[in-house]
């Protein structure tokens, strides 16, 4: 068993060359990611349910295109690169543009807890689903980034229907049923394109993926609060598993 962990390790490294050649890409595709969601949350006073997300959705958008390209290493640097951004942010904290796109007011005092955890939720979510499911962890990428992406911003918009949900630290925190609903039809349709992209016929590509929205938006409303990025992609790439391999 540590054997076969260390092996994985070894993989999963990326070498000099997928360091020195998409390193810079990758670093100027976040930072142009985070440029983004701080203008819009400093400038335009986007809420942070909404350019939380919108970062959310470009860097998981980001994670399966470079998957499907280039391979888990370089999933894996461009990963590190995405914390060190994060963690930058963190660093400069309150007022920081990039961190106060991703900061909700309605976590504080506990804000940037509530930014490092699902950082790291993210990263072992996606080494989870790699190392449990091999080739379709890319479906728990794309269901979590795209579904959980919409969930949120729709429930702030549109969510009449609301439900409590565990917290770490005791934060208050819930969710809509209008918004479980969005993860479930955006999981359901980036499911089936990435099923679909790996090379599933259409007729079972459309019932694995409706399995994988509906398993990953259940997933999304019962998880803890922080920890569904994980949650998410294990349970999506898990189910895309069970029934296509």
């Amino acid at each position: 068993m540590l054997h076969r962990a260390w092996d994985f390790v070894l993989f999963a490294l990326p070498d000099l060359e997928s360091i020195a050649i998409p390193g810079p890409i990758f670093a100027a595709y976040t930072g142009l990611g985070a440029a983004l969601v701080g203008r819009l949350r400093m400038r335009k006073q986007i809420r942070t349910a909404f350019t939380r997300k919108i970062f959310h959705f470009f860097i998981f958008s980001g994670a399966g295109v470079i998957h499907l390209l280039k391979g888990l290493p370089e999933v894996v640097l461009f990963g590190l690169i995405v914390c060190a951004w994060v963690l930058y942010a963190v660093a400069r904290g309150d007022g920081f543009p990039f961190y106060e796109a991703m900061a909700r007011p309605q976590d504080a005092p506990h804000r940037t807890f509530f930014i490092l955890v699902p950082m790291l939720t993210t990263l072992l979510g996606g080494l989870a689903a790699n190392i449990l499911f091999g080739r379709t962890a890319l479906v728990g990428y794309f269901v979590c980034g795209w579904g959980d992406a919409v969930g949120e911003p729709v429930g702030a918009r549109w969510g009449r229907h609301r439900y409590r949900v565990p917290s770490l630290l005791r934060v208050a925190a819930s969710r809509s049923l209008e918004g479980s609903a969005a993860v479930w039809l955006a999981g359901t349709l980036v499911a089936f394109l990435a099923v679909w992209v790996e090379g599933m016929p259409l007729p079972p590509a459309a019932a694995v993926a409706l399995a994988c929205g509906t398993v990953g938006a259940a997933v999304e409303a019962v998880s803890t609060h922080g920890l569904d990025n994980l949650t998410i992609q294990v349970a999506a790439a898990g189910t895309a598993w069970l029934l296509w391999v």
